[in-house]
């Protein structure tokens, strides 16, 4: 391992695609949020963010919550590509080079917008929409120093997109379908997440402890909070949590704990928003653990609906201000799954390799080479009606070895179109296989390492 002093540089997105508010709409967040009502007009809106309407002691916040740059959306395709092909040409990342002559590099944690019961905002909805978009971005301008990574919001018992939630026991459906369809349709499987709203809770946390290795997620933040509809923790408490730079894994009952669980959670503050926002005390932070420990990763997050240069901007500046004050400190770009590999030390460790074949009806997975993250695989089935179904496997050897039945139990191998095994390892990396079942006949189709 390298024995200079490097401070990782992870810039995660939060990748959902365009979004579109009317007046009216902002308004009405106005109402639920403030309990402020006034007529949604341009001139009202022009008022509050210039702080110059009595509103009761909550002009600061309000100016906050809707300022010109949050309602600056990227409301279609359109203007979110002019965006994306300025911030990813190269004359943008290269404007300030890191200590390794590397331009900046972008982590796109993508969204899948499905089970709305309706979509006031004009989001693209469909499994795997984003995700493809950005892959194909990622292609064509020869970005592949970027990462393609995960983000799920769990929605609402209404279904509504407006509404928040955390909950992903009343989602488990869905998850279950993004990740089948990832490996199925995309030969892909998460090795880092992001959470929505930055929120974890008990259920969540146990199923990312399943599945997803590196966790950017925590936001532990010292920050008076004037905005009422994220107080008290009801978005993303990590009141509790570490402030470290350098990762953590938590406890087996809290997320928030030091214990011994096997993903490790990094600290990821907010750029271009109204809430814990990064700030230069919490670079100075980071430069300080990277000097005396010998890295860190300073992560931070934003969104690609809104402008992202300006974020970027702001960063850098906050970098090169303490650059001077550590002179020992080496600046590093990277993505996410990188940053985490490199500040662990495990760029040397086997990668995950997994053989699965088919005898008969049953299915049978082992590690041939590194270590599995989870307990098992995921396993990711597509009926000859296009339906995707998981399932758990029996274990034969825990770590080693599994086993799935086809049978009147669970679907007869004559129905199946398709059969994926996907799965992070230990130390990062990932693999999917993707087999399709044609004429009676197992035929493997895909079986590889993580790559775009």
């Amino acid at each position: 391992m390298s024995k200079d002093r490097i401070l990782y540089i992870v810039h995660c997105v939060d990748t959902e695609g365009p979004l579109d508010e009317t007046i009216e709409a902002t308004f009405d967040r106005l109402k639920n949020i403030f309990d402020i009502t006034l007529e949604p007009t341009r001139e009202n809106l022009n008022l509050i963010q210039a702080k110059k309407m009595d509103l009761s002691g909550e002009e600061d916040a309000v100016a906050t919550c809707f300022s010109p740059a949050l309602l600056k959306y990227n409301c279609d395709w359109n203007s979110l590509e002019a965006m994306l092909d300025k911030i990813m040409s190269k004359s943008f990342r290269n404007e300030v080079l890191d200590d390794f002559g590397g331009g900046w590099i972008y982590s796109w944690h993508c969204m899948d917008h499905v089970g709305y019961s309706e979509n006031p905002r004009h989001k693209d909805l469909g499994y795997g929409q984003i995700f493809r978009r950005y892959k194909k971005k990622v292609m064509e301008l020869n970005c592949l120093q970027d990462e393609l990574n995960w983000h799920f919001h769990p929605l609402s018992i209404s279904g509504n997109p407006l509404q928040a939630a955390t909950s992903y026991l009343n989602n488990y459906t869905t998850l279950l379908q993004i990740l089948c369809r990832r490996i199925l349709d995309d030969k892909w499987f998460p090795v880092v997440s992001r959470p929505g709203f930055h929120s974890e809770r008990p259920d969540s946390h146990a199923f990312l402890e399943q599945w997803i290795p590196f966790d950017y997620a925590n936001q532990a933040c010292e920050e008076t909070q004037d905005q009422p509809d994220l107080s008290f923790g009801r978005f993303g408490d990590w009141s509790r949590s570490s402030k470290t730079w350098r990762g953590y894994h938590p406890s087996h009952d809290d997320y928030q704990e030091l214990g011994d669980s096997r993903r490790l959670i990094f600290r990821c503050l907010n750029v271009g928003t109204r809430f814990r926002s990064l700030k230069q005390d919490h670079v100075r932070e980071a430069f300080m653990e990277a000097r005396d420990f010998g890295s860190a990763i300073l992560s931070f997050a934003n969104h690609d609906y809104r402008d992202m240069e300006p974020d970027v901007i702001l960063v850098r500046e906050m970098i090169q201000k303490l650059k001077v004050e550590y002179p020992e400190v080496l600046i590093k770009y990277a993505g996410a799954q990188d940053a985490a590999i490199s500040l662990l030390g495990w760029e040397d460790k086997k990668p995950l390799k997994l053989a699965a074949t088919l005898e008969g009806n049953r299915l049978y997975v082992e590690v041939v080479s590194g270590e599995i993250f989870g307990p098992q695989p995921f396993l990711a089935i597509k009926t000859r009606e296009g339906h995707y179904h998981s399932d758990n496997f029996d274990v034969i050897e825990p770590k080693k070895k599994w086993t799935y039945v086809f049978d009147e139990h669970t679907i007869k191998i004559e129905n199946i179109l398709q059969i994926g095994v996907g799965s992070a390892g230990v130390f990062g990396g990932v693999l999917s296989c993707k087999y399709g079942l044609m004429n009676g006949f197992f035929d493997e189709r895909v079986s590889k390492e993580y790559s775009l």
